[in-house]
């Protein structure tokens, strides 16, 4: 029988009784559940929006309607969600199941009539509110690995009427935890020319001490004037070693609340604005994520509670000072750090290292660089703050500033390509330079007249590429010729190793068929028992493009009855 759990939570520190029905949603799994990823769990660019369930490192588990309701939403896509399935229930909700293996047998055959139709593996329908009721409880779908996904889980959410993503968890979603979480990093930050921390005006890493009950204290720091303090915490539940995100941090300077962080509710228009959060240059040059516990301008997140001073302190001469953060994970089990800060004048500064460069990037407004075949647009309300900006142009290549500077939305990058012949402009694109070797990464650019344009959010290094090989395709479970009648799948193998596939299409006997691609093992398969393939002899031909046009056909008999 499967068993569920539920509790009312109640937290002293930050809210008041938990207002979301606690009986309602029931876990979509007959399994206890054990978690990959929590809830707004800081992720690259964006907080994760549910709750990533384990499978028991398998595919092809029940999944269950969580409460009543509708499918109001399928999409398909090979990146992101993979199979995603969406049910809207009577109270408002809709729960989201995704990186599905497949949907349950009536599901299944909606959305691939769909795909029929419209000759497409991606889709994203709307059924109307009557045509896939489903029960709580009911089997709607088998849990896999499709998409973005890393390895096989269930990625569980609810939503609210406006689409806002909630902790599943404040609906009685109950995940066994009794470990406190971790802080693995501390630092202290002077904000402005008045303001040092142990007598420097750069950021300093400070040095953890653990005590014995499990709290956590620094060595006292000299300081004068506005500081921030960012840390690096983690929390993990029971069953599970994963490294997960912290439900709360609250902070008070001297005893008094400056800051509470609550990680229970955000939207999607806000999640980019998570590179505000956290100490982006830091993440980009040392992949460890720091979460500021201050609030810097034009910070539009909505998970703070801004009690004082937007989470600065202001340390005076000759005072005596303690900074403390409480870390709290959703069942209540908190840590607490304490900062001894001693208000102090310092004792030979050091200065804090700025950049000056020929282009100060105003915020504000509108900016323009240009330098040889290259001009970039940056927009106004790109960026946070005014910075200098670092931007040459040597032959084709493009230096636009370090990677270290988070942008709020795109901006614009365009290459004169005149200088090239008509075939070959139709075969260029300008390319991300990633990683130490510098090797260009696919980006989509648009070509009109003699101008490439590239929309990016990304600073760091451009050049122009030229994608002249066509993919491969190779069949993997089959060769000309053969009799397939005992076979459930047809499978090719795809590739394309400089500008990527961009689209396919195959046909028997000139009639279009869905295959399934899986990018991240390269392989394209037909399930036959869509049964749409009849005859005895079949004439399979597939066709594979790349991003700037490259094409490859791939023709084939194969026998069955």
């Amino acid at each position: 029988m499967r068993k569920f759990l539920f509790f009312l939570f109640i937290s002293g520190f930050t809210f008041g009784q938990n207002n979301y029905p606690q009986d309602y949603f029931k876990n979509p799994l007959d399994i206890s559940l054990v978690l990959s990823g929590t809830f707004a769990e800081l992720r690259s660019n964006h907080f994760h929006s549910g709750l990533d369930i384990k499978t028991q490192q398998k595919q092809g588990l029940k999944v269950y309607a969580s409460a009543k309701g509708y499918v109001s939403r399928i999409k398909i896509s090979h990146f992101g969600y993979g199979k995603a399935l969406y049910i809207t229930h009577p109270n408002g909700y809709t729960t989201v199941y995704a990186h599905l293996k497949k949907f349950s047998d009536k599901i299944e055959k909606y959305i691939k009539d769909c795909q029929y139709e419209k000759e497409t593996f991606e889709i994203e329908v709307y059924p109307g509110i009557e045509e896939l009721e489903v029960e709580q409880e009911e089997i709607v779908a088998y849990s896999g690995n499709t998409g973005g996904s890393g390895g096989p889980h269930l990625h569980f959410e609810i939503r609210d009427k406006k689409e806002r993503p909630i902790n599943p968890m404040l609906f009685g979603i109950d995940v066994k935890d009794t470990t406190n979480p971790i802080i693995s990093r501390v630092y202290a930050y002077p904000i402005d020319e008045n303001s040092h921390v142990n007598s420097s005006q750069e950021k300093q890493e400070l040095r953890l001490i653990k005590n014995k009950n499990g709290d956590y204290t620094v060595e006292g720091i000299s300081a004068i004037g506005k500081i921030g303090f960012a840390i690096g915490t983690t929390d993990r539940q029971d069953l599970a070693a994963n490294k997960n995100g912290v439900y709360s941090i609250q902070t008070t300077y001297n005893g008094n609340r400056l800051l509470d962080i609550d990680f229970n509710r955000f939207s999607f228009d806000e999640t980019k604005h998570l590179n505000r959060l956290i100490d982006y240059a830091h993440f980009k040059k040392y992949k460890q994520r720091l979460t500021k516990l201050f609030v810097e301008p034009r910070n539009p997140l909505s998970i703070y509670n801004r009690i004082m001073d937007d989470g600065f302190v202001n340390v005076e001469d000759s005072s005596s000072n303690t900074y403390k953060v409480r870390i709290t994970d959703f069942k209540s089990n908190d840590i607490w750090l304490t900062i001894p800060i001693k208000g102090e004048q310092p004792k030979g500064l050091k200065t804090k290292e700025t950049s000056v460069t020929d282009h100060l990037i105003k915020s504000d407004q509108t900016n323009t660089l240009s330098e040889g075949i290259v001009n970039v647009t940056i927009f106004n309300d790109t960026f946070y703050d005014d910075f200098y900006m670092d931007f040459s142009v040597i032959s084709d290549t493009l230096k636009l500033h370090e990677e270290t500077t988070p942008a709020k939305k795109s901006f614009k990058i365009e290459y004169d390509i005149s200088h090239y012949n008509e075939k070959d402009k139709s075969k260029l694109y300008i390319a991300k330079l990633n990683g130490y070797y510098k090797r260009p990464g696919y980006s989509s650019s648009n070509r009109k007249g003699n101008t490439l344009t590239l929309f990016t959010k990304d600073l760091g290094l451009y050049a122009l590429t030229s994608d002249t090989i066509a993919p491969t395709i190779e069949p993997i479970n089959f060769q000309d010729g053969k009799w397939l009648s005992k076979y459930r799948y047809l499978k090719l193998k795809i590739k394309d190793d400089k500008s990527g596939i961009s689209a396919y299409r195959a046909t028997v006997n000139g009639k279009w068929i869905l295959m399934e691609y899986d990018y991240k093992t390269g392989i394209l398969f037909h399930d036959f028992n869509d049964d749409v393939i009849r005859d005895t002899k079949n004439n399979l031909k597939v066709i594979v493009t790349d991003n700037v046009g490259n094409s490859s056909t791939f023709e084939t008999t194969f026998y069955r009855k």
